[in-house]
């Protein structure tokens, strides 16, 4: 099982299949997991495995680091596309993140103000009001919803305290569309069996139809692109990405597939 774990509190930057040259905001411990699910495709491991020693980065050590970086972009290259909070596990965890958005930004202004700020967040969190607005604030806040079935959530994203999929589309509905939905799309079966493939009907239709609800300004699907800790699942075709495009194209919502 090779999977990855990030430096702390900056990483990269690296190319993004959907974001460009992303220059990582990691504010999770730099030798493991601190998030709120424990996905089977996570390119950073279980959460058992990978647990933590070390604290998370503080609000100040964020700020200086992410200034440091920036002012040696801004002399040797090369230039940020985005600045994306992402790493070992789920970014809105840590205690100060709507204070870090904010130093964010200013950071941003001052030394590439073209670039954008965003944020990979598993939307487990989006329910609390200040948390919520801090994603407001940013370019992109890029929003998981990988199904509304709750079983498969169960399956598949092993939520590791209270999720409740109707409870976050209510509140990823009050983000008034300033939000990018991101799903994964994946097939094969988990290590107990369980038949893993959400790409059909079953799943798809339900989940566009909680997507129109949300009215966000984006969708972004995507499927497995490193390797998983769970090994016995695929990807999904091409051809199957392009079909819930399609999908969602037809429901005047804008999309774009990763293969």
């Amino acid at each position: 099982m090779a999977t990855v774990i990030y430096p702390s509190p900056i990483f990269g930057p690296i190319h993004s299949r959907r974001l460009g040259v992303s220059l990582g905001i990691n504010l999770l411990p730099a030798d493991g997991k601190v998030c709120t699910f424990d996905c089977i495709y996570c390119e950073c491991g279980f959460n058992a495995q990978r647990r933590p020693t070390r604290p998370m980065p503080t609000r100040k050590e964020v700020s200086a680091a992410l200034e440091a970086r920036l002012q040696e972009m801004l002399q040797h290259g090369p230039t940020p596309d985005v600045l994306t909070f992402a790493g070992n596990g789920e970014p809105t965890a840590h205690p100060h993140f709507p204070e870090i958005i904010d130093d964010t930004l200013a950071l941003r202004n001052r030394y590439f103000p073209n670039a954008k700020v965003s944020v990979l967040c598993n939307s487990t969190r989006v329910t609390i009001p200040a948390v919520r607005e801090a994603l407001m604030r940013v370019d992109n806040a890029i929003m998981k919803l990988d199904t509304v079935d709750a079983d498969y959530i169960r399956l598949l994203d092993r939520p590791t305290g209270h999720y409740d999929v109707n409870e976050i589309i209510e509140a990823l509905k009050l983000m008034r569309g300033k939000l990018v939905i991101q799903t994964m799309f994946l097939k094969g079966c988990s290590a107990n069996g369980d038949n893993m493939d959400n790409t059909g009907d079953h799943y798809v239709l339900p989940w566009i139809a909680a997507v129109k609800e949300i009215a966000p300004r984006q969708v972004m699907i995507y499927t497995i692109d490193r390797e998983t800790p769970d090994q016995n699942l695929q990807k999904a075709t091409p051809a199957e990405l392009d079909r819930i495009v399609d999908l969602l194209h037809k429901e005047g919502i804008r999309a774009t597939a990763s293969y």
